[in-house]
């Protein structure tokens, strides 16, 4: 196919979206490169949910460089937050690790046996390996970096101003009651709490004490954690004092030369959002209450640093096949890199921009992604004869590649289903799999196993991964001779018509006929009849057929669709178990 680098037709939310930024950047920054921007805290595992405050501006980016505009997508790796709690089930921790509660993610140790040099990068390294296989482009920004390099030092001293007009917007909020806690996901950043659980003086600690309010924070000098309280500050010669609840460490140090802290989250990303040209940026749905740092983040952007808030959809959350939501806070939650070991990038791109920014869905770990295959297959034979929808032929495109080309795919793409039975019944065994795949399609038969690749790999991840040993599929060694003799004549006739079969239909065409034509044919009519052309106690017949053809070959009632299995069992092991 074609390098896809033309714009795709403005019928989809993308390309809607791309209009509304392209205008709004030209009316803020004319001539200028257009800014989008995602962020990402590497407390945890980088999850499915958060991957869609990236995907959402990366499509959004990828069209309007489509059509020659330039464009930079920010990554903010908030990695100079806190480092609220030990998250469960992350490999290579204990208990032991809640004592950097309150350190900056980049001063906490990586998990043991990790080799990046601290948390933040850890949870990084896993997430910048799948954008590159999806093909996303970024900028990366460390918050870290920005912070303790000094470069947000003339922002942190005008925040440290203004910080009665930003305490005046602030308490606009706090007499209010606390929204009830919406269903959906959490905010991606998790950065609104980082105060909160700090010093535990206030509900949420924006900065606030008796000293009165400041919108920065320094982590401590002498334990490094951030339950400090500024005491004092001097407007004139930038003098601060602050002490520390956890080591009753205190100093008095000159901001205007000091990096070791960072302004309060409700402060902090407005500050950015003037500081980087942001013109588009889409928010978790937390973040559309009253008081969220979304709300109060519009006021202090343009009031206090000059700016403007980005505009940009809430987006919803993404859930997982008999999950509920995702939290980076809890272990165990899949990422984008689990998705791409089972699924291919465009399928995962796919999922994300078929649905807009305010539709949830759920991305599939189960059976499920054998169905959503086959829809993304027949997408692909839509697109490929013109009879796709506008809309769907777009999602399509912005699935299987960028501006910059088309992302790697299988040559041949068999059917995933297919290619997770095979991979099932051989245990992975490459010589037995090209054998049953080659015979899938005698007229053209893969001659490599390169051909189905990488569908193949992600197809046996999959059933090595996500399938229960007690789903899995062992072929019986020896005939149930037992069930072979209990048999009336009616179920001997019908493995006899399926043997006698066996030469002449030894194709997956060909067999998926043969198995679905005996019960038409011992039942006085056609192979080739249609169901409309048939009683309704047919489809009664088919099923009792197909259940005696698993308890022969695999001691189920069910299993892998029965041509499959019976081209991946071989038709002399199946004359075998099926009595001959």
């Amino acid at each position: 196919m074609p390098i896809v680098a033309q714009s795709t037709e403005t019928t989809d939310w993308v390309s809607r979206f791309a209009d509304e930024v392209i205008e709004e950047s030209e009316r803020r920054a004319p001539g200028k490169p257009v800014v989008v921007a995602s962020g990402l805290s590497p407390s945890g595992p980088i999850h499915l949910g958060n991957l869609r405050e990236v995907m959402t501006p990366h499509l959004v980016a990828d069209e309007i460089r489509r059509r020659g505009h330039e464009v930079r997508h920010l990554i903010s790796w908030d990695d100079y937050d806190r480092y609220r709690k030990v998250p469960n089930g992350v490999p290579g921790t204990d208990a032991s690790w809640a004592e950097h509660i309150g350190r900056p993610l980049t001063s906490v140790p990586a998990p043991a046996g990790s080799p990046y040099p601290n948390w933040a990068e850890h949870f990084k390294a896993a997430m910048v390996d799948a954008l590159a296989e999806m093909g996303v482009a970024f900028d990366g920004i460390s918050q870290t970096e920005q912070y303790t390099s000094g470069v947000y030092r003339e922002q942190v001293l005008h925040a440290m101003k203004h910080r009665g007009d930003i305490d005046a917007i602030l308490d606009q909020y706090r007499t209010k009651k606390a929204p009830a806690k919406k269903q959906g996901q959490k905010p991606v950043d998790e950065a609104e709490l980082e105060a909160a659980e700090g010093s535990g003086a206030a509900a949420e600690d924006d900065g606030t004490g008796s000293a009165g309010y400041f919108p920065y924070k320094p982590y401590c000098g002498g334990c490094g954690k951030d339950l400090t309280t500024v005491t004092a500050y001097d407007d004139d010669t930038t003098e601060l004092a602050y002490t520390c609840a956890e080591c009753a460490f205190s100093e008095t140090v000159r901001l205007s030369e000091f990096n070791r802290g960072k302004l309060v989250w409700k402060v902090d990303w407005p500050m950015r959002w003037a500081y980087e040209g942001v013109v588009f940026e889409p928010s978790g749905v937390d973040h559309s209450s009253p008081g969220s740092s979304f709300q109060v983040g519009g006021q202090i952007v343009g009031s206090i640093f000059g700016g403007k808030q980005p505009i940009g959809p809430m987006y919803a959350f993404v859930g997982i096949s008999g999950m509920a939501k995702m939290s980076s806070s809890k272990g165990g939650v899949p990422t984008p890199g689990d998705a791409l070991k089972i699924m291919e990038p465009q399928l995962l791109r796919w999922l994300y921009a078929r649905r807009r920014p305010n539709q949830s869905f759920k991305i599939a770990f189960d059976q499920e992604i054998q169905r959503l295959y086959d829809e993304w297959d027949k997408l692909e034979g839509k697109v490929a004869d013109g009879s796709a929808l506008p809309a769907d032929a777009a999602a399509h495109a912005r699935a299987v590649g960028t501006a910059a080309g088309e992302l790697p795919r299988t040559p041949r793409p068999m059917a995933y289903r297919t290619l997770a039975s095979v991979a099932d019944i051989t245990a992975g065994a490459e010589d037995q799999t090209l054998r049953i795949l080659g015979e899938l399609d005698p007229a053209a038969p893969i001659t490599s196993l390169d051909e189905v690749r990488p569908r193949l790999d992600r197809a046996e991840a999959w059933i090595n991964t996500q399938v229960p040993a007690d789903q899995r599929t062992v072929v019986r060694d020896e005939a149930d001779a037992e069930l072979l003799k209990s048999l009336d004549d009616q179920g001997r006739a019908s493995l006899r018509l399926l043997l006698d079969g066996l030469d002449a239909h030894w194709s997956l065409d060909g067999l998926t006929h043969l198995v679905y034509g005996v019960p038409k044919v011992q039942a006085g009519f056609s192979a080739d009849a249609t169901p409309k052309e048939l009683p309704a106690e047919i489809k009664v017949a088919q099923r009792t057929f197909f259940a005696l053809l698993y308890h022969l070959l695999v001691g189920r009632d069910t299993g892998p669709r029965l041509p499959t299995l019976l081209l991946a069992v071989g038709q002399e092991r199946v004359r075998k178990l099926l009595g001959e």
